[in-house]
Order: C-alpha cells, then structure tokens, then sequence
C-alpha cells in the first residue's frame, strides 16, 4: 500500500518549519528554523519581527525538508499548513506559501488547527495511541483541557479564562530577571528553590470545574516579588520559581486527572511547549498512576511549535475527506474544531 505523504508547514509564531511526513506517524524530515534569540532581547515575541523573518525563511525551510525526506512536490499527496490560532502575519506568511505550492501542482490543501497539531504531536511519538483520549494542551497562547473524540472531532472540557500557563512563565520570568523564553529559566531556577516558600494562590470554578486562571497568580507573584524590593530585602528568585511552578503545576494536574475521571479514560496526553516542563511531566503520571491512568507526551522537540504536528494532523483531516479551498486565510482567533 502507497505511503500517504504530507507536506507540514508552520509559521503561527515564531518558528519557521517545515515537515514531510509519512501515513500520519512516520517523519521523514522535521526543520525548524527558531527565532528565540532574536526576539530574546525584547522579552518576548515581536509580530512584525516574526513575520519578516518567515518571509525570509519560508522557501528555504521547505526545501530542506524536502531534501531531508528525499522526496520532491511531485511525490507529496497534500500540503498541509497551520491558518490558526497565531500571529495574523506569521500565519499569513504560511498560509501564502502553501496555497501557492498547492495550486501551482495541482495538489490538494489541508488547513490545519494548530492547537490540534500539538495534539496530533503524540501520534507521532506514540504509534500505538488512538481516539478518544483526554489531552492537556498547555503552551505560551494556549491552556486546554480536550476530549479527543476522534481523529477530527474535539470537545473542550477547560480552558484559560486569561493567561495561559505558558503566557504566564514567561511574564514571571521578565518579573525575575531570567529572561525570555520563561518556562525552561522557571524550571531551571526552581531545582535550587524550595517549592513550599510561599503559598501561591490556585484558582477554581464552581460553574465550569476545569477551566483554568492564572492571572490572580501572576499578579500575586509580582505583587510577592515588589513588597520584597520595597523592603529591601534580598529577592529569592529560586524559592519564587519553585513555588510559583508548583502553583500553576497543580492546577494543570489536578483539573486534567479530574476531567480524565469523568470520562473514564484510561490515557492522558500532553502537549505544547510546557509539556516539556519536568514537574508537570513527573506530577500528571504520579497522580494518574493512582487511578491506572497512562500519561503520555512527545519528544521534546514535538512539544515546542513544528510542522511535523501539523503535517500528521493533516493527514488524518486529509483521510477524512477535509481539505480547504483557494479562500483559505489565515485566522488569529481560530478556535479548536473549526478547521477548513
């Protein structure tokens, strides 16, 4: 039987990559082309940085991929390309290149979620996975608990009703002075912190139990972090990260493997940059074990923004009959299972 090959294109952010993927599992090329320490000096991601650089970068990363995976345009059987949540220009910059590609080959276009590519990362490192499952998506824009139904359909049990958790890391981060991106300084600093110095605030909802805030977090760290300075007193960045980490930790596992018990689920998946996050890994399958629970998550690098992800959720879109038109533009507010 022919392999099903997809050509993964993202740029929602940025990175600027690019991914030629086999029948959904099978990476043959994965390139990513980062900007981290050109946005490094302003704290944070700058759009319209971002979308110059992907104009610049867009083409190159393709045919490297290409190259990678030993394929040609010709042989690929569909592009598919991230058309949101993101940047508006970043998105634009694929989505752009993409129709493009699709048109002038006459090969079909697959408009992909970029929150369901993070979900679709675990396909990728774990063969044996299928629908339904529970995935927390946890990432610098978004924090999501999803029912994964099928393949193609989501259903949202939590999500942020402010920051998202990953949002919130790299704000404490700048407020700590360690420096962009904030989830592995975090991390990083809090191995030498003691995780109980402070007693951080955890947010609950009686009406929707599983959806997240962080911003009364945020705000009691920096408030925490100014009445120190005011004082004088010395500023114990590795007790702050520690706790503050712990803080946004429980509530990320205790929603999930609460959500996880009502459907009676017997895997959890992460995805999305704080994924990668050691505490979270390390806490989620401690708690889920208790119930027999699995957790499972990508490599590390299927958690940071690839187009690997979006190439395998397209393929399952793709096999599903759903591809998109010549209208198709880019959406900075796209919102999980509205694809295409």
């Amino acid at each position: 039987m022919k392999d099903i090959l997809i050509l993964g294109i993202e740029t929602s952010c940025d990175e600027t990559a690019a991914s030629v993927v086999a029948n959904g599992r099978k990476v043959l090329s994965n390139i990513i082309s980062s900007q981290v320490d050109l946005h490094a000096e302003y704290g944070g991601v700058v759009p319209e940085i971002a979308s110059r650089r992907h104009v610049e970068l867009i083409l190159p990363v393709i045919d490297n991929a290409l190259k990678e995976a030993g394929v040609t345009l010709d042989q690929v059987d569909a592009i598919a390309v991230t058309h949101g949540p993101g940047l508006v220009g970043a998105l634009l910059v694929g989505v752009s290149a993409a129709k493009a590609i699709a048109f002038s080959l006459g090969k079909p276009l697959v408009s992909v979620n970029h929150i369901e590519g993070h979900i679709a990362a675990n396909y990728i490192s774990h063969p044996d996975l299928e629908p339904g499952y529970l995935c927390l998506v946890v990432s610098g824009g978004h924090s999501h608990i999803v029912h994964v139904e099928s393949y193609t359909e989501f259903r949202i049990m939590g999500r942020t009703r402010d920051d998202a958790a990953g949002e919130a890391f790299d704000k404490i981060a700048r407020v700590l002075g360690l420096g962009y991106p904030g989830g592995p300084a975090i991390e990083k600093a809090a191995k030498a912190g003691n995780q109980e110095a402070f007693d951080f605030p955890r947010v609950n909802f009686s009406d929707v139990p599983y959806d997240f805030s962080f911003s009364g977090l945020k705000t009691a760290v920096i408030n925490t972090v100014h009445q120190l300075r005011i004082k004088g007193e010395p500023l114990p960045v590795e007790d702050i990260s520690a706790s503050f980490q712990k803080a946004v930790t429980d509530v990320l596992v205790d929603h999930t493997v609460s959500a996880a018990r009502e459907i009676k689920t017997d895997t959890i998946c992460i995805a999305g940059g704080v994924a990668a996050n050691s505490l979270l890994r390390e806490s989620m399958t401690e708690r889920a074990s208790e119930m027999n629970i699995r957790v499972l998550y990508p490599s590390m690098i299927l958690c940071t923004d690839n187009a690997a992800m979006i190439a395998s959720a397209g393929y399952y879109s793709f096999r599903n009959g759903r591809t998109a038109d010549w209208r198709l533009n880019a959406i900075p507010s796209l919102k999980i299972g509205e694809s295409g």
